[in-house]
């Protein structure tokens, strides 16, 4: 019995090793509705990112490395955990320093990067996409066609095609637009498992607080 204890044990360590860092083929650049976000998670929590007259919009969700079909995620690596500097520098376009410290333990170790290129990669990646300044115009929540909100991007960034780009939406609201670009940050085509648009004819879209 001890070769099959043995076998258990390493099955158990290979498992927790997780994916190797630096080892995919696209990112997904992920962009959070934050209004959304605070109505059906951060009000409940408190956070500072739904305080009135926080001001935030599309915020950065994440930038995630992405396989062909399926994702890395909390992949050992040699580089240093994200610091409290470091997360705290990423406020200002992810909402929390927390909501940038968890994208570092989930995300940012499967890029191969360290955390302050994986950080400054995320900026860029998230100035280098136009949001469109309508939606901050909002002065009530309307209900609208996903295909509105995805069009409203591709026009103001006109290097993007429809399949380089998705909505998504939870609870009957517009929750994220996603954008796949490459290693270099240049938009490619998503693979067949980001490609899923909501449907919805009425997604709710709240104001900007």
């Amino acid at each position: 019995m001890r070769w099959l204890f043995a076998l258990l044990i390493s099955s158990s360590i290979a498992q927790a090793a997780g994916e190797k860092s630096g080892d995919f083929n696209y990112y997904v650049l992920a962009l959070s509705w934050s209004p959304t976000w605070c109505a059906l998670e951060g009000d409940a929590r408190g956070s500072a990112q739904c305080a009135d007259n926080a001001n935030f919009g599309w915020v950065l969700h994440g930038l995630w490395p992405q396989y062909n079909k399926g994702w890395p995620s909390y992949c050992p690596t040699p580089e240093r955990a994200a610091s409290r500097a470091q997360t705290a520098e990423m406020a200002d376009i992810m909402g929390t320093a927390g909501s940038a410290w968890h994208q570092w333990k989930k995300h940012g170790t499967c890029s191969g990067l360290s955390a302050a290129r994986y950080f400054g990669t995320a900026r860029t990646a998230y100035g280098q996409i136009n949001r469109p300044e309508v939606f901050r115009k909002l002065d009530r929540a309307v209900g609208v066609p996903t295909q509105v909100i995805e069009e409203a991007f591709i026009k103001t960034n006109p290097t993007l095609a429809p399949d380089m780009i998705t909505v998504t939406c939870k609870s009957t609201r517009i929750q994220e637009v996603r954008v796949c670009l490459s290693k270099d940050l240049t938009p490619v085509t998503c693979g067949s498992d980001v490609r899923r648009d909501c449907t919805l004819d009425d997604a709710l879209l709240d104001p900007i607080r």
